[in-house]
């Protein structure tokens, strides 16, 4: 099978879906001139009505996205950097979150709000975030987050061809990582989940460019003789809960790898909905690993507050009952740090 990049798989996913259905449009800020290159070639292919440009307003772009999609077109509301969010958060919570609610099902919102996640740049606190557990709290969302070029495509299509909102969220450490994607027609239903790794010993639930970390990990402990099961949920919401717990109660071990705040994020929903269903399969207590509880820092600050190999490594171990560290070497440290 011929391999591509993950930012490749984004771009012919929105080519093909644009090609298929004329009521889908892309809006947002240098929306023709994308810095991450997914949009190569839509402008020329599909002209300035179809991918439009806008003024540097959030706001707008995502309020002008859920009047459109009402209306019965199908908007892809390009956000630059996921970081901006909060600056539309009434048109994404209040308005495409519960719409369909508000009025009794009548007006659906096929929208979908794309945009960037996560540090590894030295982006800075206002361009390194990863808001998916502010968006997971809001009823209404469905929230993809892809790990690979495969899912990455897959799930692009499902979203834009979703009647519900739908906020795609891509790595930026991934954009460069190439990966196996067919090329005949497919798409990855939502609310699935995929086990990147089958293992016995312990299962490692990890989220975006987390789930790469996680495998080389994985792969690490097999050489000292340690099973790692890694699980990408690919979807927060729908949340495929039950290849987690089918998993868990196999292993009986668990951590969880995500790279936003550990405080009220990803990493402790899924942990308290584990010790909700299978408490009494756990061997050991759920082990998490995040980004500590600071802004993300500049440039190579940020990684003292960033998850990396490491940090993955220690917490199987003490999910493992291993007193003695796992011992890996600087160089590993290093590229499990930054995918791509």
């Amino acid at each position: 099978m011929r391999e591509i990049t993950y930012r490749q798989a984004i771009n012919e996913a929105l080519h093909e879906e644009m090609d298929r259905d004329d009521k889908i449009f892309i809006l947002g800020e240098d929306v023709c001139h994308d810095i991450w290159e997914t949009h190569a070639g839509l402008a020329e292919r599909f002209g300035l009505e179809r991918v439009r440009e806008t003024a540097i307003s959030e706001k707008a772009i995502v309020g002008s996205a859920v009047g459109a999609a009402i209306a019965g077109y199908r908007p892809i509301a390009d956000i630059m950097f996921a970081d901006f969010f909060y600056c539309a958060a009434d048109e994404i919570l209040n308005l495409a979150a519960t719409i369909r609610f508000a009025n009794g099902g009548f007006a659906q919102v096929p929208l979908v709000v794309k945009a960037p996640i996560g540090g590894g740049g030295g982006g800075g606190s206002m361009h390194s975030q990863c808001p998916e557990a502010f968006l997971w709290h809001r009823p209404g969302l469905k929230i993809a987050l892809p790990s690979t070029p495969y899912d990455a495509k897959g799930l692009l299509k499902t979203a834009i061809r979703d009647n519900n909102p739908v906020i795609y969220l891509f790595h930026k450490t991934l954009l460069g990582v190439k990966g196996e994607v067919p090329e005949d027609e497919y798409a990855i239903p939502l609310g699935v989940a995929d086990v990147k790794k089958k293992g016995r010993d312990v299962t490692i639930i990890a989220l975006s460019n987390m789930v790469t970390v996680s495998l080389q990990v994985a792969n690490k402990l097999e050489e000292k003789g340690i099973s790692a099961e890694v699980i990408d949920p690919r979807t927060l919401e729908p949340l495929d809960i039950d290849t987690i717990i089918e998993s868990v109660r196999k292993t009986k071990r668990v951590v969880i790898v995500d790279e936003d705040n550990a405080r009220c994020g990803a990493t402790a929903e899924l942990a308290m909905q584990i010790m909700e269903r299978a408490f009494e399969s756990l061997a050991a207590p759920i082990q998490r690993v995040a980004a500590l509880n600071y802004p993300v820092p500049c440039s190579c600050l940020e990684q003292y507050v960033l998850p990396k190999y490491q940090d993955i490594v220690n917490a199987v171990g003490k999910a493992m009952g291993i007193k003695e560290p796992l011992s890996i070497t600087i160089e590993e440290q290093k590229t499990g740090f930054v995918v791509g």
